[in-house]
C-alpha cells in the first residue's frame, strides 16, 4: 500500500528496530462506534502493510465509540498506547494500554482513562523531562469548556494513573490566528499535542516545542508553542506564524532513518478523504520549520 490509500486521522509514526510503525484513528468509523485500531509498517516510508489489528475491544470494555489518535511510545522496555474512547455513558478520556510489540496485542493498563472521569478530553501525548519523570499533556474539550484547554497531568513511573492534579498549560482563543472552527459554533479547539525538544548544546537552555491543532480563519491548521525554559509546565507562548495551514492537523515529529527530520498529519480535515502525509523539516535556531518553505 501507499500513502494515498491509507484513510487514518491523527498518523502517528513509532521508528524502532529499523522499521517504521504507523498508527491512526481509523477513517472509516472515527466518528462512531468502533472495536479497535491498527498498525502499518514499511521499512522505506513509500511502501505499507496492509492494516495489521494491534488492539481490539476486549469482552465488557467501557468504552464502544471514537478510538482516537492512538500514540506509541517505547518506555522501560515495553510499549504503551495512549488512546481516547467514549461511550454513551463516560466522558471521552485518554485510557494507557501496553503490549510487548509494537504489533500489540495491546493489553488494558490503566484502569480506565487517566483523565479526569468527570472532564470531557481527547489526544494524550506521552512526554518524559529530562529528570526522567513522565507526564501526560492531553486537551480539555471545547464542548465542555468553551475555549478549549491545553492540560498537564504527572503520571505515576508504570504509567498506570494520574500522579497530580491537572494544570492548564494555555487556552485555545491565546494566539493571535485563533478562530472559530466554525461561524456557527463560537468555541475554541485545542487538539493534538505533541512535544518535541530540538537539538541543543547541553551548556544552554532549550526550548521545548509544543505542536497542536487548532483552527485559523482558513480552517484546520497545525500550530506550534514554546516554552523558552524547556520546563513541560511553561510558561508557553505562542508562534506567530502556523506551521501548516492547508487544511491539516494533528501533527508529529519524527525522525527517519536516514536523519530526515519529517513532519506527519493528516489532510483534507474532510471524513474518509484523510491521508498522512510526510513534510520533511529542517530545525534552525531551535525552531522547526517546513524544508524550503514548501506545505505540500
Amino acid at each position: 500500500m501507499n500513502l494515498s490509500q491509507i484513510n487514518i486521522r491523527d498518523p502517528f509514526i513509532l521508528t524502532y528496530d529499523n522499521r517504521y510503525y504507523m498508527y491512526g484513528t481509523r477513517g472509516d468509523n472515527c466518528w462512531g462506534e468502533c472495536n479497535g485500531f491498527d498498525a502499518y509498517v514499511s521499512d522505506d516510508l513509500v511502501s505499507w502493510s496492509e492494516a495489521i489489528e494491534v488492539f481490539h475491544k476486549p469482552e465488557g470494555f467501557w468504552a464502544d465509540r471514537n478510538y482516537w489518535a492512538p500514540e506509541v511510545h517505547g518506555y522501560q522496555g515495553k510499549f504503551y498506547a495512549f488512546i481516547s474512547f467514549k461511550s454513551p455513558t463516560h466522558c471521552r478520556g485518554t485510557q494507557i494500554l501496553i503490549a510487548d510489540s509494537p504489533l500489540g496485542p495491546f493489553r488494558i493498563h490503566s484502569d480506565g482513562p487517566v483523565t479526569p472521569f468527570d472532564w470531557e478530553c481527547l489526544d494524550g501525548t506521552f512526554y518524559v523531562d529530562e529528570a526522567g519523570a513522565p507526564y501526560m499533556v492531553f486537551c480539555h474539550e471545547w464542548v465542555q469548556v468553551g475555549d478549549g484547554e491545553m492540560c498537564l497531568i504527572k503520571l505515576t513511573s508504570d504509567l498506570k494513573s494520574a500522579a497530580s492534579e491537572p494544570v492548564v498549560l494555555f487556552h485555545a482563543s491565546e494566539p493571535s490566528w485563533a478562530s472559530y472552527a466554525k461561524e456557527n459554533i463560537k468555541s475554541y479547539v485545542t487538539d493534538g499535542p505533541y512535544l518535541y525538544k530540538p537539538t541543543g548544546n547541553s551548556s544552554e537552555n532549550t526550548p521545548l516545542i509544543m505542536l497542536w491543532a487548532s483552527f485559523s480563519k482558513d480552517g484546520y491548521a497545525e500550530a506550534i508553542a514554546i516554552s523558552d525554559s524547556g520546563n513541560i509546565e511553561g510558561p508557553w507562548r505562542h508562534a506567530p506564524e502556523l506551521l501548516y495551514t492547508k487544511d491539516g492537523g494533528h501533527g508529529m515529529i519524527f525522525r527517519a532513518f536516514d536523519g530526515t527530520l519529517y513532519l506527519t498529519l493528516h489532510t483534507p480535515n474532510q471524513t474518509r478523504l484523510e491521508r498522512p502525509v510526510f513534510i520533511p523539516l529542517i530545525e534552525r535556531d531551535h525552531m522547526i520549520y517546513v524544508s524550503n518553505s514548501n506545505e505540500s
